[in-house]
This record gives C-alpha cells, sequence and structure tokens, in this order.
C-alpha cells in the first residue's frame, strides 16, 4: 500500500502580534501575494475584507485587553482557488456582553469567501479558514 502523501504546506506562513498595526501589515502582505498570482482588484478587494475582518476578530476577541498574543495567517494557492487561515492562540471567540462590535464580522466573510470555516480549537484558540476561486 503506498505511503500517504504529506499535507501540502502553505505557500506563506506569518505570525505577528495581535495588534491593530498588524491587521494593516496583513493587508500589505495580501497585496502582494495578489501581485505575484494576478488576482483581480475585485477578488482582492474580497480577500482584503474577508481577512482584515478575521484579523481583527482575533485582535479584538482572542486575548484579555493588554494581553499579548499571536495572529497567524497561512495562504495555499491551490489549483484555481486562494485558500487562507487566520488563527490565534487566545480563549477562542463566544458572545461578550462588553464586545465593541455588532457581530456583523463573521456573515462579511461569508458574503465575499466561497468557503468558510469556524473552529473553536481544543488547544485554545480560534481558526477560521477561507477560500477564494481565482
Amino acid at each position: 500500500m503506498p505511503e500517504p502523501a504529506p499535507p501540502r504546506l502553505p505557500d506563506l506562513e506569518l505570525s505577528l502580534s495581535a495588534s491593530p498595526e498588524n491587521v494593516a501589515v496583513v493587508r500589505h502582505v495580501l497585496g502582494g501575494i495578489a501581485d505575484a498570482l494576478d488576482l483581480g482588484p475585485d477578488l482582492l478587494a474580497d480577500v482584503r475584507l474577508a481577512v482584515s475582518e478575521a484579523c481583527a476578530n482575533a485582535v479584538v476577541h482572542a486575548y484579555p485587553e493588554g494581553a499579548p498574543g499571536l495572529l497567524d495567517l497561512e495562504v495555499s494557492a491551490v489549483a484555481g482557488r486562494l485558500d487562507i487561515v487566520v488563527r490565534d492562540h487566545g480563549s477562542g471567540m463566544m458572545p461578550r456582553a462588553d464586545s465593541p462590535g455588532f457581530g456583523v464580522g463573521l456573515p462579511l466573510i461569508a458574503s465575499v469567501a466561497d468557503t468558510l470555516e469556524f473552529t473553536n480549537r481544543d488547544d485554545g484558540g480560534t481558526e477560521v479558514r477561507m477560500s477564494f476561486a481565482r
């Protein structure tokens, strides 16, 4: 019986501190990826919107205010689609009465991404997986 193929590694992995200014860094990185993959401006706008929202959720919700934490980004260009993972290592996302948002972030991501998976991981943190047709 042949060995199963090893899992595909992301084309890009980035780990940053979960801070508001790093959401802008991620947006710039996505612009470079769009140039390298020749993504159109409409697709780039959708990708930036969805990924920025997922990153902002991690910054605002994952860690207690003032506590340090990480924001991870993985990007893979696969057979006609762009797969993106945004991950934090915080307490996971749960409803909060003191939340500064209006709860529209995940529906917004779902409206522009072709697929969306949202997981509160057993080891802590939240993982948002999304894909976009290229």
